[in-house]
């Protein structure tokens, strides 16, 4: 399925942005919808924001978030629900990308990218969160599936630069599971939520370049990323060429494709301090930042590459580098880029 491109909508982030600071509330999780048959699988992906002038973009018909062939398509990002309850996902190998954040009591929750292709469900979808605003603010116009947020929150996420999709605003592209019980038991309907966000940006460049490994590196077999109270572990397996994702110490398969195996890890370190947000039980909710610059781990190969991370602005791309200065290029395939607290 394809989109016509987004309008850009200037003035939104900073609105958004503006708002935030005095916003304050409860964390919800408006987790209603009908159950709807799945649809036929869509295989579905590109446009750009600034990348320094030592890097090339990705070349026309190639992903910008995989490196690998791809037609251009619009993008949806989907709010993944990460408790144990919630394992093992579904949809989750089809995304071109997996980001990692922590939120409320130090666990996590994932914002899965999908534009080279589209599963038939994925999830199960949970709430937004503030920090999902400025992330995606470098994809140009993305859609947005997730559960609900809280009352303070709805206004931010309706004026950001994405297409905000609730089970209110679209009923049709999500569905209850008899299997699970609730919250961890809604999925979404990837095709049906496209349908409802025909004005969702392609897919661009957000910073991303693919190529063969950089000299160096140290040989890896095993890296362990802890959060206060989550931890995933990424293994090489040599016969995949990928890294098998384990959660809280054990291996993370999805229902409907087995094990989880990203080409390429990174590991970005950032600031995650509180926000003026808060969930039901009080538990204050973290506010990751990813704008500004630092360091990060790319895992790709087997071995273990230092690199720096630079992101000037909310709607510009995130570039990585080797310590030279060079462009660190990830190997084609999906990418999980783990959002972690600054050692």
């Amino acid at each position: 399925m394809t989109g016509e491109r987004g309008t850009r909508r200037p003035g939104r982030v900073i609105t958004a942005l503006l708002c935030a600071v005095a916003a304050a509330g409860l964390y919800g999780c408006s987790d209603s919808g009908p159950p709807e048959p799945a649809p036929t699988p869509t295989p579905v992906p590109a446009t750009t924001s600034p990348a320094p002038a030592t890097t090339t973009p990705a070349p026309t018909g190639l992903s910008p978030f995989t490196g690998l062939p791809a037609r251009p398509a619009p993008v949806l990002a989907v709010k993944i629900d990460n408790v144990a309850a919630a394992r093992p996902h579904t949809g989750l190998d089809a995304a071109d990308l997996v980001y990692v954040e922590q939120v409320e009591g130090g666990q996590t929750r994932l914002l899965a990218v999908f534009s080279s292709q589209l599963p038939d469900r994925t999830g199960p979808v949970r709430s937004a969160r503030e920090s999902d605003m400025e992330l995606l603010a470098q994809f140009d116009d993305p859609a947005l599936a997730y559960s609900g947020s809280q009352t303070a929150l709805k206004p931010l996420l309706k004026a950001a630069p994405l297409h905000a999709l609730p089970p209110e605003d679209a009923p049709r592209a999500f569905a209850r599971s008899a299997a699970r019980p609730a919250p961890h038991n809604l999925y979404l309907l990837p095709g049906r939520a496209l349908a409802a966000a025909p004005g969702a940006g392609l897919a661009q460049d957000i910073g991303f370049r693919f190529g063969p490994a950089p000299e160096g590196g140290t040989p890896v077999h095993e890296r362990t990323v802890r959060y206060p109270a989550a931890r995933y572990t990424f293994t090489w397996a040599p016969a995949d060429k990928a890294w098998r994702v384990a959660m809280d110490g054990r291996p993370a398969r999805t229902t409907d494709a087995g094990p989880l195996k990203p080409a390429t890890v990174v590991v970005q370190y950032v600031d995650i301090h509180p926000s003026r947000f808060h969930d039901f039980l009080g538990n204050v909710s973290p506010y990751t930042e990813t704008v500004g610059s630092g360091t990060a781990l790319v895992l790709r190969d087997g071995r273990a590459h230092e690199a720096r991370w630079s992101r000037s602005s909310a709607t510009a791309g995130t570039t990585f580098t080797t310590p030279s200065g060079a462009p660190m290029t990830f190997a084609p395939g999906q990418v999980w880029v783990v959002l972690a607290p600054r050692p």
